[in-house]
């Protein structure tokens, strides 16, 4: 199968390029030129060391005009398209557009943020707490764009793909409502692991390496939430994109357990080798940035019963060696920011 990575150079793209090359399919990459690619996702896509593996076509264009490089992308011929970065219903109806005709099959990458539980823990949802946890065919949020124009311009500092209409919903309605392109969904938790821009495992390894006490507020530390590590997201990635019966289906894809912030604190401490105290505090009591903001009455466990069933998925890595790996890596970026 010939399968086409648009935004493959970040930090998934990279793990399902050498999930699909492994699996013996032949992989292109369209991306920006390389004078404006990350040095280390470059790396690993040239990487060509296995002789065994087939070398990773790569197309080079701008994401927010696939119009203009719709003959370099035809010539790669892809019989599926994993888009990685698709931020807005504008860029999805593009996405379809150029590819009607052209591919069998478009795979999107989705998020749980589309669920009305997100609306609820960020009290743009009104109503009852939603039950969990949350399935394919869970309510999805009425409220649109949930995160304010601040947030969306922060976070295009650390995605440049992201665009000022950011909202996953539209993207779902694109992708999977053309009759004549097949498409597949994708719900992403958060994925945390080597390379992880948003860095979600180093405050609380920085403190811990600092010698301080990790401080909790009750309600936090209580709170539940999806979560995956980044080679067994890109693993659940290409093997949607390479079943055909995964065309016209949704997919949430997190780990079985939905931990607890302390949890997770618990695990990441037993991996940095750190025996200091982790302090769970009442509301009144936590200093004030151990308060996170929302409603944290609303948890976001996530179902992923249906990718294993349907498709057979089971995570590659377990994991022990998942978390071990990222605060390794999470310790090593430090110190070379530190230089």
């Amino acid at each position: 199968m010939r399968v086409l990575l648009i935004g493959g150079t970040g930090f998934i793209g990279p793990h399902v390029a050498r999930a699909l090359q492994r699996a013996g399919h032949d992989v292109g990459v369209f991306h920006r030129p390389a004078t404006q690619r990350s040095v280390s996702a470059a790396s690993i896509l040239h990487d060509e060391s296995n002789t065994q593996i087939a070398p990773i076509t790569h197309v080079t264009g701008d994401r927010r005009d696939l119009a203009a490089s719709v003959d370099q992308l035809e010539a790669f011929a892809p019989d599926v398209v994993v888009d990685l970065i698709l931020s807005s219903g504008r860029q999805a109806r593009e996405l379809m557009k150029v590819f009607r005709g052209r591919a069998r099959r478009v795979v999107a990458l989705s998020s749980c943020d589309v669920y009305r539980a997100c609306g609820v823990l960020h009290e743009l949802e009104e109503g009852p707490l939603e039950p969990l946890p949350l399935t394919e065919a869970s309510p999805l949020r009425t409220t649109l764009q949930t995160y304010p124009p601040a947030q969306i311009q922060k976070l295009q500092h650390v995605f440049e793909w992201l665009d000022e209409e950011y909202d996953k919903i539209p993207v779902e309605r694109a992708i999977l409502g053309d009759p004549s392109l097949p498409g597949t969904v994708l719900r992403l938790p958060m994925v945390y692991g080597p390379g992880d821009a948003l860095h979600r495992f180093l405050p609380v390894l920085q403190r811990m390496d600092r010698g301080e006490p990790i401080v909790l507020e009750e309600k936090h530390a209580a709170w539940r939430a999806p979560r995956g590590f980044v080679v067994n997201v890109a693993a659940a990635i290409a093997l949607a994109a390479t079943s055909p019966q995964a065309g016209g289906r949704i997919y949430n894809v997190a780990e079985p357990e939905s931990f607890s912030e302390l949890e997770w604190v618990r695990q990441i401490a037993a991996a940095a080798d750190w025996h200091g105290d982790i302090v769970v505090l009442p509301a009144g009591r936590a200093p004030a940035d151990a308060k996170i903001p929302g409603n944290l009455d609303q948890h976001w466990v996530v179902d992923s019963t249906r990718i294993r069933d349907e498709l057979g998925y089971r995570e590659p890595i377990d994991r022990n060696t998942a978390i071990a790996q990222t605060v390794a890596w999470e310790r090593a970026h430090a110190a070379r920011s530190q230089r």
